[in-house]
């Protein structure tokens, strides 16, 4: 199908939003700002990459309010953005971007609070994968939520109030929102195991177990030797 010319005309040009996943622009050229434009994507990456195969191939019920949490604080960046209705930097008219809110970054408010509540994880025991999970978080984690930041004022989507808006949002949702799961919700996890649904998609909890990989990995090895887990084919 070929597109109708009758429909756009250059005066409608103005009017055209594009519907894109990884639309971050940089100066061309300028190899620290294509650096940082890939920068700006790890949500994106810790949002696809991360929690969809986490719930697809884990079906963690601390995963899972992880994720929520990371939706409800998205949402209320998003409403908050609406209430104050600052504008973004005079370089939104080149990154095409002047249509929506400045304050506070989305960006900076996901990244801070996802350092916020892996961190929380990581010391209190709860998720953990590696024995040095600690350095990951304090030599991956965090310079990846302080690079993501920085990347949304040097690209020109922000000005520094507004990430740090954003990323002092993002702490303090990150903490309230695990005080919340760790302290209240955590306490319903056996009864979610339990339930119809937990059943039906395997949904478990397993942040009493000081060293998931290993306990799955030594489970593994015991099930292949147990006659009763044997593959039928």
């Amino acid at each position: 199908m070929t597109p109708n010319s009758d429909q756009f005309t250059p005066s409608m040009s103005n009017q055209l939003r594009a519907v894109t996943l990884t639309h971050v622009r940089y100066r061309r050229g300028d190899q620290l700002g294509h650096f940082l434009a890939w920068i700006s994507l790890v949500p994106v990456f810790i949002s696809l990459g991360g929690f969809i195969s986490h719930f697809m191939f884990r079906r963690e019920l601390q995963g899972m309010f992880f994720a929520i949490g990371l939706l409800i604080a998205q949402f209320i960046s998003d409403s908050i953005k609406l209430v104050v209705k600052q504008a973004r930097p005079e370089t939104c008219v080149l990154l095409e971007m002047c249509d929506s809110h400045g304050w506070p970054s989305s960006h900076s408010n996901y990244m801070f609070f996802f350092a916020t509540y892996f961190t929380l994880l990581t010391y209190y025991k709860l998720e953990i994968l590696f024995r040095k999970q600690m350095w990951i978080v304090g030599f991956v984690v965090w310079p990846l939520a302080v690079l993501t930041m920085y990347s949304r004022v040097y690209l020109g989507y922000h000005t520094v109030g507004q990430v740090f808006a954003g990323a002092s949002l993002g702490l303090f949702l990150g903490g309230v929102w695990f005080w919340v799961v760790y302290c209240k919700i955590r306490r319903c996890f056996p009864a979610i195991e339990e339930s119809s649904i937990g059943r039906l998609l395997y949904l478990k909890d397993t942040s009493h177990i000081p060293n998931i990989l290993e306990f799955e990995y030594e489970n593994a090895r015991g099930a292949r030797r147990h006659p009763s887990y044997k593959r039928s084919d």
